[in-house]
């Protein structure tokens, strides 16, 4: 390799990913660090490719593997209409409102939604969002795999101006964003538009303990799959570890969560309704419950029930089995004391051990 070889791997080594070049080019601010405290006041500038309002989040535990926007829509009016190569899966965080969806040639279909309101616009599928209310501003976060799109093809027309319409995808469907949902074993339930994830149904999930209940999204055929979970006062969910990429966004509750690589000093998050973090990269990570009712948050993951892109090990299963989970006989003495401190703070107590660490 020459000395003009070697200089001009060094200046690119020094530059910007394909797609932090497009988020430069975008105009908008870059929300960084481990966590986002509220997603509600989180601030935002005018976004000219939305026709909004608009901030990146570009969080540690992302990795250029998944990443996160806000976007506001102002009162009364409409964002501009958009396709692209890259997977969203939108949680509406405050307003109510609408979004049309529609193929090239195809016709149009549209459906209401509120906040708490989770869906995903087919990939490639042209789709606008419409604020319902005259008054009040609507706000969502949309989870992406943009991050990848931008560099793995690293050309922005492709990306935004690909004439491809993935009718395995989606055909136009009436019943699309309609249909009741099919439910399937382990929790899954397939649906393309979730009205409230704040009230949804969950069911038992023993193998994670504290007591918790789940439930596995697959929706608009993507790699990656929303799920929420929740956990009783009192308690906290076993340690586990996976690749990046995961948005946990909670949806009630006060608590905190612990997060460290192996064999590394601990990274402590405080969270509440409306907070947002990112485990970084097969770093574990645990969630408590310090609040004085059931904490539940919903992630959006890569991987998916019937695409599963991510091969590691399984999340819900012990280190001694081959999975990923630290079980709770195996996990630090410290792991209690903090939490029991944690509690003191507001006059609370964990419930009684035997009742959930099994």
């Amino acid at each position: 390799m020459t000395n003009l070889e070697i200089g001009q791997r060094e200046k690119w080594l020094k530059g910007k990913s394909p797609y932090q070049e497009w988020q430069a080019a975008e105009g908008i601010p870059s929300i960084q660090g481990y966590a986002i405290e509220d997603l509600v006041t989180a601030p935002l500038e005018p976004w000219e490719r939305k026709g909004g309002l608009g901030s990146f989040i570009n969080l540690e535990g992302s990795g250029e593997s998944a990443d996160s926007y806000l976007c506001e829509i102002p009162p009364a009016a409409n964002l501009k209409p958009q396709k692209h190569l890259f997977e969203e899966t939108i949680f509406i965080v405050k307003g109510r409102g609408a979004t049309t969806i529609w193929t090239e040639g195809g016709a149009k279909q549209t459906f209401e939604w509120q906040e708490g309101s989770l869906f995903s616009p087919p990939i490639n599928a042209w789709h606008q969002h419409f604020n319902g209310s005259e008054d009040e501003p609507a706000r969502y976060l949309a989870v992406t795999n943009a991050p990848f799109t931008f560099n793995i093809y690293h050309n922005n027309d492709f990306i935004f101006n690909n004439p491809f319409v993935f009718t395995d995808r989606y055909s136009g469907d009436d019943s699309y964003f309609s249909s009741q949902g099919k439910t399937y074993s382990g929790r899954v339930w397939e649906s393309n538009f979730i009205p409230d994830v704040f009230n949804f149904k969950l069911t038992e999930w023993k193998e994670r303990g504290a007591g918790g209940t789940n439930v596995m999204f697959e929706m608009a055929n993507n790699t990656m799959r929303p799920h929420i979970s929740e956990f009783p006062v009192g308690t906290y969910k076993k340690a586990h570890r996976h690749g990046p990429g995961a948005h946990v966004i909670i949806l009630n509750g006060t608590g905190y969560s612990l997060m460290w690589p192996e064999g590394e000093p601990i990274t402590k998050v405080h969270w509440k309704k409306g907070s947002m973090f990112v485990p970084p990269d097969w770093w574990f990570h645990q969630h408590f419950n310090a609040g004085k009712e059931p904490a539940r948050y919903l992630a959006v993951t890569w991987g998916g029930w019937r695409v599963n892109v991510t091969k590691g090990r399984a999340s819900d299963v012990s280190l001694k089995d081959g999975g990923a989970q630290i079980e709770y006989g195996d996990e630090s003495l410290e792991i209690m004391r903090i939490f029991e401190t944690e509690l003191a703070k507001s006059g609370l107590k964990p419930k009684p051990p035997q009742d959930w660490r099994k």
